[in-house]
């Protein structure tokens, strides 16, 4: 006889995890699978930033950047040993596309939509304080804005979660790979490889956490789903040898004008990130020449007498609705595509921001509820605190 679970998961990145612990803090049993090691692919290679979107205040996307702000917010809150909030620094020089009135009114309006609390102040630098900034290029400098948003460890934070969700009684099954799944009226039987062993077990509902291999997933499951429409869009950092001691830049590429940070990184520092399109398998995501050149002629304009050795890089992918405009344009909402309108039994996770993890979970959940049992609520999600896990 097969094991039963009310949700089952695959994938145990951010979204994967923070599934597992919202479905179990309501009640519900819950098996997340994992094929390599939590946070192994999207969720290890991000810019670490838990941050309410600035930059998506030009593409008007006032709600999303008002949830990202709440959750940053309460982040803030139950983590304060793995999200902390730091100095960012925006750079203004003649030859940059957003002026200083824009950033004054786009930083005001991200004041107003974090509440106006003090994690949401900004203010503009004095001449005086430009030499203290880690070294930036002040010839033509015009002005800095100083604002707050928060940085994290990813692994950390994906773990500490999935700590959580093992706490409530979940049950996490790493390294697994997911081999099918079939639909039925009561739900799904799903057959899976767990230490070279194949096993089953029967689940009301199915979450495709799967990330850049959500349409790998789809395709293990019958009767056959629609693939989702999707772009991959790669992303790569570097680790630098020098440490930064006055916070986070904010900085505007010259080759394209996308958004570029430079962030602290233990007694390191980070540079990134690129956006190019991805075609290949998710697993063979690696750094490119000419994303390395870009992001070291982005240093080297702004921080010219830093050093530029590069310690170590990655490359990640994000995973974005497919269309013909440029990544750095695209909404970055989360799409919930579902197998039926009125008793769904498989969801799929598409997109998504690390800062929103928690949201998205909870949006999950309401999708799924009319599939599932009454179950006893045990916690919210919003006041659970999260602890590294040692």
């Amino acid at each position: 006889m097969s094991d039963a679970f009310d949700v089952v998961i695959i994938g145990g990145g951010i979204h994967g995890v923070g599934v597992a612990q919202a479905a179990a803090a309501e009640g519900y049993s819950v098996l997340l699978l994992e094929q390599q090691s939590l946070a192994s692919g999207t969720s290890s290679r991000s810019s670490k930033l838990i941050h309410g979107g600035l930059r998506y205040l030009e593409g008007h996307e006032y709600g999303l950047v008002r949830e990202s702000l709440s959750e940053r917010a309460i982040l803030l809150r139950i983590a304060p040993e793995l999200v902390q909030l730091r100095p960012f620094h925006i750079p203004v020089y003649p030859d940059t596309s957003r002026r200083p009135l824009a950033l004054r009114a786009g930083l005001t309006l991200y004041a107003l939509l974090g509440g106006l609390n003090p994690a949401s102040r900004f203010r503009k630098l004095s001449h005086d304080e430009w030499d203290l900034l880690d070294g930036l290029e002040t010839r033509n400098l015009q002005a800095v804005y100083r604002y707050f948003d928060a940085q994290t460890n990813d692994v950390e934070l994906t773990r500490a979660v999935m700590q959580s969700a093992l706490e409530f009684g979940a049950t996490l099954s790493c390294p697994s790979e997911f081999l099918s799944a079939r639909i039925g009226q009561r739900g799904c039987e799903i057959l899976y490889r767990d230490n070279s062993r194949e096993k089953t077990c029967h689940a009301r509902v199915l979450v495709n956490a799967g990330g850049p291999w959500v349409n790998s997933v789809i395709e293990r499951i019958h009767p056959v789903q629609a693939p989702v429409a999707i772009d991959l869009v790669q992303g790569t950092h570097l680790i630098l040898d020098s440490s930064l001691e006055m916070g986070c830049y904010y900085l505007e590429a010259p080759q394209d004008r996308r958004a570029v940070f430079l962030l602290p990184w233990g007694r390191q520092s980070m540079l990134g990130t690129t956006e190019s399109r991805y075609l290949g398998d998710p697993g063979d995501v690696t750094p490119q020449q000419q994303e390395i050149d870009y992001l070291l002629e982005v240093m080297q304009h702004y921080f010219p007498g830093r050093s530029r050795h590069v310690d170590d890089l990655f490359a990640g992918l994000r995973v974005l609705p497919a269309s013909d405009n440029i990544a750095f344009t695209r909404t970055r909402e989360t799409r919930l595509p579902i197998d039926d309108s009125t008793h769904p039994r498989v969801l799929s996770i598409v997109g998504g921001k690390l800062t929103g993890y928690r949201a998205t979970a909870q949006k999950v959940m309401h999708c799924l509820r009319r599939s599932l049992p009454a179950r006893k609520s045990r916690a919210d999600t919003a006041t659970l605190r999260l602890k590294p896990v040692s």
